[in-house]
């Protein structure tokens, strides 16, 4: 019998380059592939997807004895990611561009170039686990088994199709620690390399400076105003800004302010008390139900993540014309337009999508 094929995606990092050593133990032909996104000469060492991280993985490729490939996909990144990025802070919006790769990329263009292969299997070294549930007939995206690493809440957009094609032999690990021994032991050229954390295109963290030379726009100077309306001072262009903000403002007051609101057709900055960002209710879009079919017909308990970083609360979910919303138990802190509302019930993803409203907020222009 012919062995199934995986086409493992290697970022050039040491979480990639054991999924390869997984999948091949197991019995997989694997062919290693990077996606060339951008040019890599200004990017820093903590990104990913730089000229470095390419020769790493070729290099462990090499090692493995695996095929290697560079797939230059810069135009659709530049396309589904870059500009959606810049779109939505212009519109007011703070996106998460690692899920629009992951959902437009690594998923859709990455995963369309493994089935012209002939791949059975994409493969990534993100931390989550994919099972198949007998009863409901789905596939189900479940929580890796190191909740510090769980990656799940960047991987909402994932269809049935691409969960029954996909593998991520990492999820069932203890933890990074256990995964670099398995480096070391097999004596990769990455087995201590560090994990990426910038954002690839923005290297320094300045988006507005990014965002301003990509779009060749000047973003005009507006005021700063408080709930009341009050002139506070002046802003430097609105994509300076973001919900929950506190920092840069500029402005000198007696107990902290904070960014809570921002007014695209006005040109204005809403700044309050830490107390006003807090909000119970939010409506998320573009919403991809995984464990249901269809959305459910009643409302349902839920635990909500609306930050990668943050925890996840309880709340109630319940399917409307524009999407889901979201009820939480307690209010919420600096809910953002433009992040990700993802729904779970204990270790399994139900479903997740786009934050286009608050009950302090506006709406997303696509």
């Amino acid at each position: 019998m012919d062995k199934q094929k995986a086409l493992i995606a290697m970022s050039g990092g040491v979480d990639s380059s054991v999924a390869a050593v997984l999948m091949l133990e197991a019995g997989y032909d694997c062919i290693g592939v990077t996606m060339k996104l951008h040019g890599g000469s200004t990017y820093s060492e903590k990104s990913c997807c730089t000229a470095s991280d390419a020769e790493d993985a070729r290099g462990v490729c090499a090692r493995l004895g695996m095929k290697y490939y560079v797939f230059d996909f810069t135009a659709d990144f530049e396309e589904r990611v870059i500009r959606r990025f810049t779109e939505a802070y212009e519109n007011g919006f703070t996106p998460n561009p690692c899920i629009d790769c992951n959902r437009f990329l690594k998923f859709d263009r990455l995963y369309r170039r493994a089935s012209e292969l002939g791949c059975d299997f994409i493969v990534t070294g993100h931390y989550a686990r994919i099972d198949f549930d007998e009863e409901r007939g789905r596939y189900l995206l479940k929580k890796s088994l190191n909740p510090a690493k769980d990656q799940t809440y960047v991987l909402y957009s994932l269809t049935q199709e691409q969960l029954a094609h996909t593998k991520f032999p990492l999820g069932d690990f203890a933890g990074k620690e256990e995964v670099r021994a398995l480096a070391h032991k097999l004596d990769l050229i990455n087995a201590s390399k560090r994990d990426s954390q910038d954002i690839c295109f923005v290297p320094d963290g300045d988006y507005a400076g990014f965002i301003r030379r990509y779009s060749g726009k000047d973003y005009p100077r507006g005021n700063f105003i408080d709930k009341s309306g009050n002139v506070l001072g002046e802003h430097k262009g609105i994509i300076h800004y973001t919900i929950g903000q506190r920092k840069g403002l500029g402005l000198s007051f007696p107990e902290p302010m904070y960014v809570c609101g921002k007014n695209l057709a006005e040109n204005t900055v809403t700044l309050s008390a830490e107390k006003e960002l807090y909000s119970r209710t939010l409506v998320a879009g573009d919403f991809n139900w995984i464990a249901f079919e269809s959305p459910p017909e009643k409302p349902i308990r839920v635990w909500c993540k609306t930050r990668y970083s943050a925890k996840e609360a309880p709340a109630v979910a319940e399917a409307v014309s524009d999407g889901v919303r979201i009820t939480f138990d307690e209010p919420q802190r600096a809910v953002t337009a433009g992040q990700a509302a993802v729904l779970y019930d204990g270790e399994v993803v139900l479903g997740g999508g786009t934050i286009i409203k608050t009950e302090n907020g506006g709406k997303t222009a696509w």
